[in-house]
């Protein structure tokens, strides 16, 4: 059991492609892991195996030998709390819906089963995913396998903890403010946010809104490819979503093209602290790429994005989730209340000027790639800290004064639109993991992929997940 669960994904679903493994089995496995380990990081807090052994019934009678090549064979993964399951509890972190069972699936989750993969469960969330920090007043916290004195980050903490610590193979995340790559750099694995449109998601109340997106995250490039390959592709029901690509994001993984010039910023142009420690990290890491790769000190025109995230981000979120605020107050957390309210309070002007500087952030990235393949900077501008703190207040002598803007690192290349992952490149004195954003091209989501695995194969770091959680 312990040599499958330490196995890449791609590794497992070629047992099940050759009936070495069933997909019963790998449920039990993974079962008896999150048993084994969970108490201690607390990821998972709802499973649903009966369900998930009902699919693996079903599919074991359907199978067919000539299976497409994204199909996953019955590998078992978890969903985080935000996407519904049909039958299966699905809290949004809230306390408000800490009883609600959907009777229907989020389209990402049809997708995957579609695909061939088989949900054991979901993984904790911040309430309503807003939140560096994975806590809720549903299930509590969610604690770093590296260290179960720090957070594992957030939004999808919980999938970034359930990977590191050995749980399962692949996990879902999706990504507003960093939620998918923020975790993934706290937890030493692999979350990749894709051009918007790219996996179709919903029904939701915001649908035409292109800032939050879904992912996949798991322990390595290849594994995280395998899952956008059984995710991608277009839903009716999703406007903004888009046909399955021609190519095969595996296969583009399999075969790394070297970058001809790339371009990197500790600080994204001077517009976020950085702790010292990430800062050393990542020019070591730019170091060790610069022995392969043309390196050059160079950033796209962000100085406007604080006030365009903010905007349009509080935009977003008042529509969401204003009509809930107004009945339900009272379980709303301080900084989600904030947030709501901010974005009520927006005037027309204010909204129409962020959509006019988020234009003049996107034409400025578009002229930067064309003289650079690929951005490089710090997933996070800090180490994990203590799991009790809610959110940073303040870095390297900087004071923030909200909840979200230690998280400037990562939501100014969701304001950009383009594809980005996280990669793990370091550790620091103490044993935390540090990570490396790669940016590429808008809809170059096959670029960003590539490169990924090449400078996952420079760094090495893979492979010392996944871990029993350490104290």
């Amino acid at each position: 059991m312990e040599e499958i669960l330490t196995m890449p994904a791609c590794d497992v679903v070629s047992l099940l492609r050759q009936n070495k493994v069933s997909p019963m089995e790998l449920i039990d496995m993974a079962a008896a892991r999150i048993q084994e380990v969970d108490g201690q990081i607390n990821a998972v807090p709802t499973l649903c195996i009966e369900r998930a052994k009902t699919k693996a019934k079903e599919m074991k009678a359907g199978q067919r030998s000539d299976s497409p090549p994204n199909y996953l064979h019955g590998l078992p993964i978890l969903v985080k709390d935000l996407t519904e399951v049909e039958g299966v509890k699905t809290t949004f972190g809230s306390p408000i819906f800490k009883d609600n069972v959907p009777s229907y699936s989020n389209y990402l989750v049809e997708t995957l089963e579609k695909n061939g993969a088989i949900v054991i469960g979901k993984t904790n969330t911040p309430e309503f995913g807003a939140g560096g920090n994975t806590f809720n007043e549903v299930f509590g916290p969610t604690l770093n396998p590296w260290n179960t004195a720090m957070t594992a980050g957030g939004s999808s903490g919980g999938s970034a903890a359930a990977l590191a610590a050995g749980e399962i193979w692949l996990a879902t995340g999706n990504d507003l403010a960093g939620s998918l790559r923020t975790p993934a750099g706290f937890c030493s694995v692999v979350g990749f946010r894709p051009s918007p449109g790219r996996i179709a998601s919903g029904p939701s109340p915001v649908i035409f809104n292109p800032l939050g997106i879904e992912g996949p995250m798991g322990r390595c490039v290849k594994d995280v490819a395998l899952m956008m390959d059984a995710q991608v592709g277009y839903h009716p029901g999703d406007p903004l979503s888009l046909p399955k690509p021609s190519y095969s994001f595996l296969e583009v993984a399999q075969q790394y093209r070297k970058p001809s010039k790339i371009a990197y910023s500790v600080d994204l142009g001077g517009i976020t602290p950085v702790e010292k420690d990430v800062a050393v990290i990542f020019k070591q890491s730019v170091e060790t790429l610069a022995g392969d790769i043309d390196v050059e000190a160079a950033c796209p025109d962000l100085k406007n994005v604080n006030f365009v995230f903010h905007t349009l981000r509080a935009v977003m979120l008042a529509q969401r989730f204003g009509p809930l605020l107004k009945s339900h107050r009272e379980l709303f957390k301080p900084e989600l209340i904030w947030n709501i309210e901010k974005g009520m309070n927006l005037s027309m002007d204010e909204i129409g000027e962020a959509e006019q500087m988020r234009a003049q952030i996107y034409q400025s990235v578009v002229k930067f790639f064309e003289t650079y393949d690929l951005l490089i900077c710090p997933t996070s501008a800090t180490l994990p800290f203590d799991v009790s703190t809610r959110y940073l207040e303040e870095l390297e002598g900087k004071v923030f004064d909200n909840y979200i803007d230690w998280l400037t690192i990562v939501y100014a290349i969701t304001t950009t639109a383009c594809p980005c992952i996280s990669i793990p490149c370091g550790f620091s004195s103490a044993g935390l993991p540090v990570g490396l954003q790669i940016v590429g091209p808008p809809r170059r989501d096959d670029i960003v992929i590539g490169a990924a695995a090449g400078f996952e194969k420079i760094f090495n770091l893979n492979r010392l997940t996944p871990i029993d959680p350490r104290h």
